[in-house]
């Protein structure tokens, strides 16, 4: 099982970005799926003990994954990526946006752009997000809400889930 430890996050604030790096002993194709079937995001995106939720995963340029964040006693944070760019199975980017239960943009949330890549790595596959801010003060906004230890903990839960 991946550890906290095997998740880096290169925090480079002053040039406004933060790489996240892990390796997982899967194919490419298994880990690309995990990021992109609505079936498994639900299963690993949440730190426990909350869960995802998938409202609607419409995975093409142009359309988005709308979802909700689910605490033990049924608090809902509403989330939407929008994917931008994709280039199957070697990356997409996309818009992550805080939203209302509707699946409407909360502007006064941070919005962060995510360019996430799967590269074959020997006994598995090396993913590389790199966070950009699309709003001033977005990725140390995410941050502060806790971003780096939840994401951890997701990243763990995929893990395990590649793991079955």
């Amino acid at each position: 099982m991946i550890t906290t430890s095997e998740v880096k996050f290169d925090k480079d604030l002053k040039n406004k970005k933060i790489i996240v790096t892990a390796h997982f002993n899967a194919k490419p194709e298994s880990v690309w799926l995990a990021w992109t079937k609505k079936e498994t995001l639900d299963t690993w995106w949440a730190p426990k003990p909350w869960r995802a939720e998938t409202k609607k995963l419409d995975f093409q340029e142009g359309g988005s994954w709308q979802y909700a964040m689910i605490g033990p006693e049924n608090q809902r944070q509403n989330g939407k990526l929008e994917y931008n760019k994709i280039n199957a199975p070697k990356s997409f980017e996309a818009t992550d946006s805080f939203t209302d239960a509707k699946g409407v943009v909360d502007k006064s949330f941070p919005q962060v752009l995510w360019k996430t890549e799967f590269k074959s790595s020997g006994t598995g596959t090396d993913v590389k997000i790199t966070l950009t801010p699309v709003t001033e003060g977005a990725l140390e906004k995410n941050l502060e809400m806790g971003f780096e230890d939840g994401f951890k903990m997701a990243l763990g839960n995929l893990e395990e889930y590649l793991e079955r």
